[in-house]
């Protein structure tokens, strides 16, 4: 794998809505942005002025979130800051390594549709794995994991850059830590990406130690840093 298979990586938002997730995105001059109730991300070209703020803005509405993690570009000072996090972009070796499975019963990985949306919230609130809407999941495929009936892991895939797909929403309630669950679930993501003959990557909070720990021996190296922003769009928007 050489520089030029991941620079694609570099915008993973605007390459997710220009190809795989085209059908997805609304779009305004040179601004793309998810349906609200599917993500908050937006896409930039890489030097936007004021008339793509205006487009943006427009977009998303007035007072609405945008998330620019993939975007390096600074809003417009009436932008209100909401957050930024430094993280980290990782991507998987292709080396045929995801660690040893963990001795003992094997949970069921089942996968998650239309119907376990209401689930697929629930375990967001308790287990807060970051950004996850009522329509995320039709970014891609999403796995669960259940005890006694209830859904108490899962994970998914979220942008699709070309030639890449991204693992994401890889949580576990807190009464279910520590059998596992995450590290097999992500295995049967990438053997489903690898099987398309695409590459698997992911995005995680740098504060978040142990989850770095485990994408590590799960064949997983870091790419590059990242910061995950968002911004408020002032509250006075004009319709586009």
């Amino acid at each position: 794998m050489t520089v030029r298979d991941t620079v694609v990586l570099d915008d993973p938002v605007g390459a997710s809505l220009g190809g795989h997730h085209a059908p997805l995105a609304r779009r305004h001059g040179r601004v793309a942005v998810y349906p609200s109730d599917v993500a908050t991300f937006a896409a930039l070209p890489p030097d936007p002025g004021a008339a793509e703020w205006a487009d943006l803005a427009r977009l998303l509405g007035p007072g609405a979130l945008a998330d620019l993690f993939s975007s390096p570009a600074s809003p417009p000072p009436d932008w209100e800051p909401v957050f930024a996090l430094d993280g980290r972009q990782m991507i998987w070796r292709g080396d045929g390594r995801t660690g040893h499975p963990p001795a003992g019963p094997r949970a069921e990985v089942a996968e998650l549709g239309a119907a376990d949306v209401a689930e697929m919230l629930g375990l967001v609130d308790r287990a807060r794995p970051g950004p996850f809407r009522p329509r995320t999941r039709e970014l891609g495929a999403y796995l669960g994991i259940r005890a006694d009936g209830r859904l108490v892991a899962m994970a998914g895939e979220r942008l699709r850059p070309p030639g890449w797909t991204e693992i994401s929403a890889v949580c576990t309630s807190p009464e279910a830590r520590g059998r596992g669950y995450a590290a097999r679930l992500v295995r049967a993501l990438v053997a489903r990406v690898v099987a398309r003959g695409e590459r698997p990557f992911l995005h995680v909070a740098e504060a978040n130690t142990g989850a770095i720990a485990l994408y590590e021996r799960l064949g997983f190296e870091t790419r590059a840093p990242v910061i995950f922003r968002g911004f408020r769009t002032p509250l006075a928007v004009s319709a586009p």
